[in-house]
C-alpha cells in the first residue's frame, strides 16, 4: 500500500474530524459568504508524483480553492433555481459517500429498497398515484431525457416499431409540441436523435407563458392522427407559469400523444394547499420530471422521474448481461436510467423527508413564495425597475424601467454580484432583457430580502 494511503487509513477518524471542522466552518458562515465570487483561478499546478496526504491536500484546498467558491448554498443566491442543503440532507449525503453503494442492481444491499421507499414518498408528495413509478437521476435535464425517451418509444409503439431495437430512423419525424419548453427539453431531444428542430412551439395565452390549449388542440388536429409528444409545463423558468394540465390531458380523448410534464421546481406547489390547484391534473401525465436539488434542498446532484409506462422504460434502458440476472416485475434501476453505476442519490432525499416530513417542506415552499412576493413588491416601488410579470410563485422576473438592453441588464447583474450581497441570472422575457430572482433556499429570510433589495437599489 502507498505510504500516504496507509498513513491516511491509520488516521482516518482524525482526518474525518478535520474535514468535519472544515465543513462546519463553511456552513456556519454561509449566510455571510459572498453570494458570488468573481472567478480568479490560481495558476494550475502539476500533478503530484507521490502526493501529500489527505490533511495536506485539505490545507491546499482551503488556501487555493475554497476562497473562490460562491455562497450558492446560502440564502441570497437567487440565480437559476438553486436550493441549499438542509442539515439532514447534508448528513445523508455524507453517509452516501461513506457507504458508497452502487444503487444499480440488487441482491447484495438494501440500497435499492431505500430508493424505492424514497420514490414512494416523493410520489405522494407530488400528488401522483401509484400507477406512477420513479427512479432517481442527476437533474432535470436527465429527468426530461428519460421521460422523453419513454415517450419516443411510445410513439414507436403506435407506429408498430421499437426505437430501442430498430433505431430512431424507424420513426421518421416526431412532432413535439409545447408552449414554453425549457432549454433542457431541446438538449434532451438532441441527445435522443429526434433533434431540436422537431419542437413546435405552440402559442401561449396573452401575456402568459402558459400554452393556449385551443391552439394546442388545433396543432394536434393538424397532425391528422400522427402520434406526438406534448411537453406541458408545471412552472416555467421565467415566471413560474403553469399549463392547464387537466385540459391538456383531456385532449387525449381526441388525439394520440404522450404527455410529459416538466415540473422541475413548480411541482413543489403541490405541497401548499394555497397553490396545489396549479398542478391539478399532473397525475394524468405519462411522465413527470421533478428536480430535487432545487426546492427539496438536497445537495447536487439529485432529481427524479416518474412514468406510467415502466415496461417501455425497461425496453429503452435495459442492460442485458449474464451477471445482472433476469429482469423482474420490479426491475433494478440499472434497467431504468441511462446510468449503469449509480450513486445512491436517494439517501439525502430520504434523510430530508424522514427528518422534516411534508410539513417541514411545505413551510420552506410557502416561506420562499412569501419572500418572492415581498421582493416583487419592493421592486415595484423602485423607480428604476419594473416587474415583467406578476410574481406567481417563487421567481421574480423584472427589468430596468426605461428601454433595457442586454448590456445594461448585464451591468446590473455584475454590480449586484460584485457586492457579494446576491446573485441573479439574466433572461429574456417576451423579447425584453431582464433578471430573475428565484427563491428556493431553506435558509432565506425577510432580512435577506432587505439586503437583496438594497443591492438592487445601489446597482
Amino acid at each position: 500500500m502507498h505510504p500516504k494511503l496507509s498513513e491516511d487509513l491509520a488516521r482516518l477518524p482524525e482526518l474525518l474530524d478535520i474535514a468535519r471542522r472544515c465543513a462546519v466552518e463553511a456552513l456556519s458562515g454561509i449566510a455571510d459568504r459572498p453570494a458570488a465570487v468573481p472567478p480568479a483561478p490560481p495558476n494550475p499546478e502539476s500533478l503530484p508524483d507521490s502526493g501529500v496526504g489527505a490533511e495536506a491536500a485539505l490545507e491546499r484546498f482551503q488556501s487555493r480553492w475554497a476562497p473562490g467558491f460562491s455562497g450558492s448554498a446560502g440564502p441570497r443566491y437567487l440565480g437559476f433555481v438553486t436550493g441549499g442543503a438542509t442539515p439532514a440532507a447534508v448528513a445523508g449525503d455524507w453517509l452516501t459517500s461513506t457507504f458508497d453503494q452502487n444503487a444499480a442492481a440488487g441482491g447484495d444491499s438494501s440500497a435499492l429498497d431505500l430508493e424505492r421507499e424514497a420514490t414512494g414518498w416523493l410520489r405522494e408528495l407530488f400528488g401522483l398515484g401509484t400507477a406512477h413509478e420513479g427512479a432517481f437521476v442527476s437533474g432535470a435535464t436527465m429527468s426530461n431525457f428519460v421521460g422523453l425517451a419513454i415517450g419516443r418509444e411510445w410513439v414507436g409503439e403506435q407506429l408498430g416499431v421499437s426505437v430501442a431495437q430498430d433505431g430512431v430512423a424507424a420513426l421518421g419525424n416526431v412532432p413535439v409540441l409545447s408552449g414554453s419548453p425549457h432549454s433542457s427539453v431541446y438538449k434532451a431531444l438532441s441527445m435522443l436523435g429526434l433533434g431540436r428542430g422537431c419542437v413546435r412551439e405552440v402559442a401561449t395565452l396573452p401575456e402568459r407563458e402558459a400554452v393556449d390549449v385551443d391552439r394546442l388542440s388545433a396543432e394536434l388536429a393538424a397532425l391528422d392522427g400522427r402520434p406526438a409528444i406534448v411537453v406541458a409545463n408545471a412552472g416555467t423558468v421565467n415566471t413560474v407559469d403553469f399549463d392547464d394540465l387537466r385540459a391538456i390531458a383531456e385532449l387525449r380523448r381526441r388525439f394520440p400523444f404522450w404527455l410529459h410534464v416538466d415540473a422541475a421546481f413548480g411541482g413543489f406547489a403541490a405541497l401548499s394547499p394555497l397553490h396545489t390547484e396549479l398542478v391539478a391534473g399532473i397525475d394524468e401525465a405519462d411522465s413527470v420530471c421533478a428536480d430535487l436539488h432545487k426546492w427539496l434542498n438536497v445537495p447536487y446532484d439529485s432529481a427524479i422521474q416518474f412514468t406510467r409506462r415502466r415496461d417501455l422504460q425497461v425496453r429503452v434502458f435495459q442492460n442485458a448481461a449474464a451477471y445482472l440476472g433476469r429482469i423482474t416485475e420490479d426491475p433494478d434501476f440499472v434497467h431504468l436510467t441511462p446510468e449503469n453505476s449509480r450513486r445512491l442519490r436517494a439517501l439525502p432525499a430520504w434523510f430530508a423527508l424522514a427528518a422534516y416530513g411534508r410539513q417541514g417542506h411545505r413551510e420552506i415552499v410557502e416561506r420562499d413564495i412569501a419572500l418572492a412576493r415581498e421582493l416583487g413588491d419592493r421592486i415595484a416601488g423602485m423607480p428604476h425597475l419594473r416587474l415583467l410579470a406578476p410574481v406567481r410563485l417563487n421567481v421574480v422576473c423584472f427589468t430596468l424601467a426605461d428601454d433595457p438592453t442586454a448590456e445594461q441588464i448585464g451591468a446590473l447583474a455584475r454590480s449586484v454580484a460584485g457586492s457579494g450581497e446576491a446573485f441573479l441570472t439574466p433572461t429574456v422575457y417576451k423579447g425584453t432583457p431582464g433578471l430573475r430572482a428565484a427563491f428556493s433556499n431553506w435558509r432565506t429570510t425577510g432580512a435577506d430580502v432587505g439586503r437583496i433589495a438594497a443591492a438592487l437599489r445601489a446597482g
